[in-house]
């Protein structure tokens, strides 16, 4: 649904994209909610979703989010994540003492979780950069 809204694909051409011969074993696999394990990938990157790897990871209660693509940080990502974590810090008080709904407070922690995500990946990356190989040369 989401393939032929977003993208307008057809299954014919999600197939084609996984790279399956046939569509018929899509339907096949649509119909009856099994898919192997191997098409899972090449189905969420011709559909552009990934919500069959985060329904397996979150039915796991495993936490999901996007890797972020590395990057020099500034002074400003510094005094973001120091307002983000201040931010938390306060809506962990007011959850506590009932003061803020549990939604919110979630809100709260995942914005700062993936701050803090981020940071963790530009400190991993800072010993071993990803090649720029489809960056423009700026010279």
């Amino acid at each position: 649904m989401y393939a032929r809204e977003k993208r307008n694909l057809s299954v014919e051409r999600i197939s084609e994209l996984m790279g399956m011969t046939t569509h018929h074993s899509l339907y096949k696999y649509m119909a009856s909610g099994q898919m192997p394990a191997n098409k899972i990938r090449p189905f969420e990157h011709a559909c552009g979703a990934n919500y069959i790897s985060q329904y397996i990871a979150q039915s796991a209660r495993l936490l999901t989010m996007p890797i972020p693509s590395g990057r020099n940080a500034d002074a400003r990502d510094i005094n973001s994540l120091q307002g983000n974590l201040t931010e938390v810090v306060s809506a962990l008080i007011d959850f506590y003492s009932g003061k803020l709904p549990a939604t919110q407070c979630k809100g709260a922690l995942m914005s700062a979780m993936e701050n803090l995500a981020w940071h963790k990946a530009n400190v991993e990356k800072a010993d071993q950069p990803e090649l720029e190989l489809f960056e423009e040369d700026e010279s």
